[in-house]
């Protein structure tokens, strides 16, 4: 799987790549991502995954003896300031000359049980609504360590990546 650790400033963001040089991201995923299971995973609405730093210390916290590098729920990019709350649906962001939009928050998955060792996580990770989300690809480019995130669109009128998760479950009955 690719992995991008990510740092950044309100609207914009820098990320370091783990490895040297620079990552193709393509419209269906970054260069080296294995996506196991096409139906749930990838495609051009979940080309890749974003999860927030700010949630590693709240899980190492739970979880005292447990190593949780980044890339540990699976994502693609490891972000600095945008979060669930302040990132909405539709949202669009330039880095370099790529292109990418906030499609939809990640569901828990029973990966995430067979990754942390624990049957448990996925509830867990729902029950934290600590989701992440999910960006579709407008425009391919390279990535890689240093480039900045420019926020380009914001989608006001879409709801939060948190609220979109809320919704979905409220509307499957959970």
């Amino acid at each position: 799987m690719s992995s991008i650790d990510c740092v950044s400033a309100e609207t914009n963001a820098s990320w370091s790549v783990q490895g040297a040089g620079r990552t193709m991201l393509h419209r269906s995923n970054l260069d080296g991502d294995q996506q196991a299971d096409l139906t749930v995973h990838g495609g051009q609405e979940k080309a890749v995954y974003v999860y927030p730093s700010e949630h590693y210390p709240i899980w190492q916290a739970e979880f005292p003896h447990m190593p949780l590098p980044y890339g540990m729920f699976g994502e693609n990019f490891t972000t600095e300031g945008l979060v669930e709350e302040s990132v909405h649906v539709g949202d669009q962001f330039r880095i370099e000359e790529a292109v990418v939009e906030v499609t939809q928050p990640r569901m828990p998955c029973y990966k995430l049980g067979i990754r942390f060792g624990r049957p448990d996580m996925p509830k867990r990770f729902h029950a934290s609504g600590r989701c992440g989300f999910y960006l579709a690809v407008l425009c391919e480019g390279e990535v890689g360590a240093g480039d900045l995130w420019e926020r380009i669109a914001q989608n006001e009128q879409q709801v939060s990546a948190i609220e979109r998760y809320r919704q979905s479950f409220q509307e499957a009955g959970d």
